[in-house]
């Protein structure tokens, strides 16, 4: 991660914004929520890796445009 510098202190920030979401998403543990009764649950494990999964895709989209990287750019 880049420390911000004018027009990429906004991609910055919301790098630094993913990350948090994805240390609360992994600290939430939703294996162990799956071991409970359905009835018991506070939140579906499912949505939490999903939310997890796209976070990730998220901040690697972000480090890409860090870069200065777009979509296509390696293609030949």
């Amino acid at each position: 991660m880049s420390t911000p510098n004018g027009e990429n202190e906004f991609l910055y920030e919301l790098h630094v914004e993913i990350e948090e979401e994805l240390i609360i998403a992994e600290a939430s543990h939703p294996e162990e929520e799956m071991e409970r009764p359905v009835t018991e649950w506070l939140y579906d494990p499912t949505d939490v890796e999903r939310e997890e999964i796209e976070l990730r895709v998220l901040r690697d989209a972000v480090e890409g445009l860090e870069d200065g990287s777009r979509p296509g750019d390696d293609a030949a």
